[in-house]
């Protein structure tokens, strides 16, 4: 039975409608409404069942493949996989507690994002664009209201990495999960920084990001996100040697 129908909800409200339909779907398979090597209805089919946008049926649709319960086929559908075993996933290992470990994983960010970025500044579209420079105002808001920013700083490097239009650079980001946003540690025990300057800091480099992208500077971009994810680095290191 098809759902009410909505307006065209904000980016925001998009991401939670993204969590909804996946939720959705991911019950379904699990009480076997869709059984395995079942496939998912049409893209069409489930943007008619649960009113939302093509696109956020092809992000829940991404989120249950991140998750490995369905695989989609070339010209055949998306098709449901059999239940994975509880292996430890890639990074799930990542101790957000531990500064060390946040400091690798920026590492690995670092290398990851900065060509993301750069990919993004020659390929996105006018809609991807609006995107990030919507989730780096979330993020500002989020921030001044004294709010966890983790989400919609997760969604902000998101948006970037599927502005880059190789679906491998959202689907590490995927993997990787909200975890890659360790910010509470800094933001509870950031020494003589005031919450302000703190913020004000994010936001300019953000901002140089977003702006460099819709420049369409692939230099540039490179530049700003390898000088945000750097610049963590260091505050993580300066906190570990105050530690």
């Amino acid at each position: 039975m098809a759902e009410s129908p909505q307006k065209r909800p904000s980016a925001r409200g998009r991401r939670n409608l993204v969590s909804e339909v996946a939720a959705k779907l991911r019950e379904r398979i699990e009480n076997g409404d869709f059984a395995v090597g079942d496939r998912l209805p049409s893209e069409a089919q489930l943007t008619e069942a649960f009113s939302v946008s093509r696109t956020v049926v092809r992000e829940a649709v991404a989120a249950l493949r991140a998750d490995g319960l369905v695989e989609p086929r070339q010209g055949a559908g998306v098709f449901v996989l059999e239940p994975p075993t509880s292996v430890q996933r890639p990074f799930t290992v990542v101790d957000v507690g531990k500064i060390s470990s946040i400091i690798e994983v920026l590492e690995l960010r670092t290398a990851v994002e900065m060509e993301a970025a750069a990919l993004a500044a020659v390929r996105r579209s006018p809609a991807q664009e609006d995107e990030i420079y919507e989730a780096e105002a979330e993020i500002r808001r989020l921030a001044q209201q004294g709010q966890p920013t983790t989400e919609a700083d997760f969604r902000l490097h998101r948006a970037i990495a599927v502005a880059a239009n190789n679906p491998r650079f959202a689907e590490f980001l995927d993997v990787m999960g909200q975890s890659v946003i360790p910010r509470s540690a800094l933001q509870t025990a950031n020494g003589p920084r005031s919450p302000d300057a703190y913020i004000n800091m994010i936001s300019t480099e953000h901002r140089a990001i977003a702006d460099a992208i819709a420049a369409g500077d692939a230099d540039a971009a490179r530049d700003a996100m390898r000088d945000h994810l750097k610049g963590s680095q260091q505050r993580y290191r300066d906190l570990l040697r105050n530690s």
